[in-house]
């Protein structure tokens, strides 16, 4: 027995001694893998690790901000300030506006948008024809890598009447919507009688920002549901029809099952993204003079407006950029809350779970 002890105590010696040269070795056998990791690495640290710093902004007072006033020490640490002025401050209408517009239109996009590339990836799994699909599923991805500014461009195109448009007519769109007789403002005058597109209309920003950004998005993000289906066994699929099962008890009760773990963890990750809606696509839909901006402002483009562009004449750049700071902190914070209660509520419910 203690020579066992002896043997063991050799061996955990020689494990913790030759530990390092063993973790070379394997970085030596793999560094093709490892140099791959060097761009990720400091695309990690130069943008995502280094502006946390600026962070720390948001709890400073800048005298100079403030009174106009230089002095040695324009700058130190005030506490919670620009968060009451976010809060119940100044600020506090335009920042409940756009928090309560990011929400309805990431719900909106939750709702609408993720069951969407789902039912893509089970219409794509039925068909046989792999030349059809290949050509279906071509199409249904190209959306995605099409510019920003070019789908934008084509929305606004299919949203102006022919005032707008002078001799090019009115967009498709606009056609439709006035042959349903929509087109009018609430104080019912036709658009093409004030010159103005539906997009410039605070209610129809929304049914229009949600089914383009479906259509941009909803063919590229059916691939992960799309291999989840062909990860699922065939002999799975077999013995349901041995068991008499029609092809949508098939769907039910294998292959939803059978994508389950993937799709728990796409929606904790589309729920941690619910508060991030990005500002370019608004931006380049609407400008700060249309008044379909009190649908579309959210909290990316209140901060893109306040970094310096949306400054009043009473307060500079650094007073609405430390206001900025603190928005953007709370958008962050808020999204990483319901990423660990989402991710709780799944490991609780069911056996898949993001961490």
């Amino acid at each position: 027995m203690q020579n066992n002890a002896i043997s063991d105590q050799n061996v955990i010696d020689e494990v913790e001694r030759t530990k390092w040269k063993r973790t070379g070795l394997t970085l030596l056998k793999d560094w093709r893998l490892y140099v791959l990791l060097i761009p990720i690495m400091l695309f990690l640290i130069l943008f995502k690790y280094l502006p946390i710093r600026g962070i720390l902004y948001g709890f400073r007072w800048n005298e100079q901000a403030v009174t106009g006033q230089v002095s040695p020490s324009s700058e130190q640490w005030c506490g919670f300030i620009w968060v009451q002025n976010v809060f119940n401050g100044a600020y506090s209408a335009q920042f409940w506006q756009a928090f309560r517009n990011t929400f309805v239109n990431s719900m909106y996009g939750l709702i609408f948008g993720f069951p969407i590339p789902i039912f893509l990836a089970l219409c794509f799994s039925e068909i046989k024809n792999m030349h059809y699909r290949s050509i279906l599923q071509v199409c249904a991805y190209l959306p995605h890598f099409i510019s920003t500014v070019v789908i934008t461009q084509l929305i606004r195109m299919w949203c102006q009447n022919e005032v707008a448009t002078q001799n090019i007519g009115a967009g498709l769109l606009y056609k439709i919507l006035d042959g349903l007789n929509l087109t009018k403002s609430d104080g019912g005058v036709a658009f093409k009688e004030t010159g103005v597109d539906i997009l410039s209309n605070p209610k129809f920003f929304r049914p229009i920002y949600q089914v383009s950004g479906v259509w941009e998005g909803a063919g590229y993000g059916s691939i992960v549901y799309f291999a989840a289906i062909l990860a699922i066994s065939p002999t799975s699929y077999e013995a349901a029809r041995i068991d008499g099962a029609t092809k949508m008890q098939q769907i039910r009760y294998v292959t939803i099952p059978g994508m389950a773990p993937t799709l728990v963890i796409m929606l904790i990750m589309r729920i941690g993204r619910i508060l991030n809606i990005g500002y370019e696509k608004i931006i380049l839909l609407v400008n700060d003079k249309s008044s379909s901006f009190v649908t579309a402002d959210v909290l990316s483009t209140l901060v893109y407006r306040m970094s310096g562009k949306g400054a009043s004449s009473d307060d500079t750049a650094k007073y609405v950029q430390m206001v900025g700071i603190v928005m953007d902190l709370f958008n962050s914070l808020l999204a990483m809350v319901l990423v660990i209660g989402a991710n709780a509520i799944s490991r609780r419910v069911s056996d898949s779970s993001l961490f």
